[in-house]
């Protein structure tokens, strides 16, 4: 069975993607020693590259080892070791997908407990109700600060390359560094980086121009973009038009659109918009209204699960389909649906009333997953949300101990 779905994709960069299928980001914080991948990213990796993925996207990568969006957060910057990165693009690749390094930095988003540095636009922090004081207290960034944020993603770009992977996705969703630029609920700044659309979105294009000029042509550079924020006031899908249309003369392969961040998550199903009610392909509506005047191809990542519903969204005028939590679920999806199969599984749903901890058990979850497939092991989608939340906290509590030992060794670097 066979359709545009198993149709080749060229790029601006001359890159051709061997499918429409692409394994979107998820924040695997599975990092080893040093803050490096390790053999359990490798098998995970190589799990995904032999299930038929025509584009593997990496867990977010840290272009800051002081900014982590968890403690067990890959950092690739001026510092770091070339070789585990290396292995790690050779697993990606391995049965014939592409692979592209998601660059990252968090800005607010990162937890009280965390050492380091908590950065944003302005001072605002983030409103989870009684959950805000798990996030650090922001402070505003200076413009020497934000020109050495440019900067290293830049380094870390050029370092993705040397490493063998065949681009970058610059992430600017999901409430991170770049999204907090973006909202006119968070950037509250006067100056040139505030205000209008065109300021809040500076960041984000110089270090696109920065990224695209430490990179060669053939080297594929990404963007991630909120459709929307989900937030009355916030980021809307008219922002994210303008912005699609600021990012087509830097040189920019593909817009992955998604959604949310941790104040409304709906990146992960916990919706608060009647926009994304539908339980699959959340964001489709908002794409269909950029997909008629993007100068961009776009992909679409959020909720798919079914060949149907993949078939659905390429048919709006969308070239690629991004899976996350189906593919955590069954790595070699992408095949199955080339012999006429689906998933034989799904992942528990979480239904508590509370949208932080259910957000947080549904991560947990998923990162559950990924451990079992990167040891070789089929995933167990119906454990209760609850014993994989527990499970996390208990590896998290452990890495950040291993964070804390570590860091003031690459501060003196």
């Amino acid at each position: 069975m066979t359709s545009e779905l198993f149709s080749p994709l060229s790029l601006r960069s001359g890159q051709v993607l061997r499918n429409r299928i692409a394994k979107a980001a998820m924040e695997e914080n599975m990092a080893g020693e040093g803050q490096l991948p390790d053999q359990e990213l490798f098998g995970l990796y190589r799990r995904w590259a032999e299930g038929g993925t025509g584009l593997l996207i990496t867990g977010n990568v840290m272009v800051h080892a002081e900014a982590l969006t968890g403690p067990a957060g890959v950092v690739l910057d001026e510092n770091a070791p070339l070789e585990p990165f290396a292995e790690w693009a050779r697993a990606g690749k391995s049965g014939g997908g592409a692979i592209w390094m998601q660059i990252n930095h968090p800005g607010r988003q990162i937890g009280s407990d965390m050492p380091g540095v908590v950065w944003g636009p302005s001072d605002v922090g983030v409103d989870l109700g009684r959950h805000s004081s798990r996030f650090g207290r922001p402070v505003a960034m200076t413009a020497e600060q934000i020109g050495a944020t440019v900067a290293r993603y830049a380094v870390t770009a050029r370092r993705a390359e040397e490493a063998g992977f065949d681009g970058v996705e610059i992430h600017a969703a999901h409430g991170y560094l770049l999204s907090q630029f973006l909202s006119p609920l968070v950037n509250t700044r006067a100056d040139a980086w505030g205000g209008s659309l065109e300021n809040r979105a500076r960041m984000l294009l110089d270090v696109v121009r920065a990224v695209r000029a430490a990179v060669s042509a053939s080297f594929a550079v990404a963007v991630k973009l909120n459709s929307a924020d989900f937030q009355r006031g916030g980021f809307d899908a008219d922002d994210a038009r303008q912005v699609i249309g600021m990012l087509e003369p830097l040189g920019v392969d593909l817009v992955e659109l998604s959604g949310g961040s941790y104040e409304s998550p709906a990146m992960t199903g916990r919706r608060t918009d009647s926009r994304t009610q539908a339980r699959e392909a959340y964001f489709l509506d908002l794409a269909k209204d950029l997909v008629g005047t993007s100068p961009l191809p776009l992909m679409l990542t959020g909720g798919i699960t079914r060949r149907e519903t993949a078939d659905r969204v390429l048919d709006s005028g969308v070239a690629v389909i991004g899976m996350g939590t189906a593919l955590a679920v069954t790595p070699d999806l992408p095949d199955r649906w080339l012999r006429g199969l689906e998933a034989d599984r799904q992942m528990r749903a979480v239904t508590w009333s509370d949208k932080a901890l259910a957000s947080a058990a549904g991560m947990a979850q998923v990162r559950l997953q990924l451990r079992r497939i990167a040891r070789g092991r089929v995933s167990k989608p119906g454990t209760h949300p609850a014993i994989a939340l527990i499970s996390e906290q208990r590896r998290q509590r452990k890495a950040l101990r291993r964070y804390r030992a570590w860091l003031p060794s690459r501060r003196a670097a």
